[in-house]
């Protein structure tokens, strides 16, 4: 089953079972896919599915950050929730010790020497770990590596 069809499936299941919360947050996931559908005007692949949930994760996860920031925990909580229904569509995370090995076998693979082949190594790990890295923290584990 593709992710779409899931998604649809879920949104569904949720609906008829009367979760609103649940409801809201496929919804606005259908939203995002379907505009970034008439974006590239064609149906999109799973991979680029899964870029639109990361998008939507991450949004959600700098909105707890913020409302936090401004003393607002009610709101923060909300979108809390939001991000653990979304988080069911991504594939597991890298843990830290797998991030660290990917790091340095790229490195390795692509003969990179200093900063300036830092773009060849993200975007070699990001390519083949799609939806399993936050960006940063890559970008950071990458930029020591490099640097030492």
């Amino acid at each position: 089953m593709s992710l779409s069809e899931r998604i649809e499936k879920d949104y569904v299941a949720a609906f008829k079972a009367k979760r609103t919360d649940e409801v809201a947050v496929l919804r606005m996931l259908k939203a995002a896919v379907k505009n970034k559908q008439v974006e590239l005007r064609r149906e999109l692949a799973d991979n680029e599915i899964l870029d639109v949930v990361a998008k939507q994760v991450k949004q959600r996860q700098e909105s707890i950050d913020q409302f936090r920031a401004a003393g607002r925990v009610d709101l923060a909580e909300i979108e809390e929730r939001e991000l653990l229904i979304l988080r069911t569509y991504l594939p597991t995370a890298l843990s830290p010790a797998e991030l660290e090995e990917a790091v340095t076998t790229s490195i390795q693979a692509l003969g990179a020497s200093g900063m300036k082949d830092m773009g060849r190594v993200m975007n070699a790990i990001l390519g083949e770990y799609a939806g399993r890295i936050d960006g940063k923290e890559l970008s950071a584990l990458v930029r020591a590596k490099l640097t030492s």
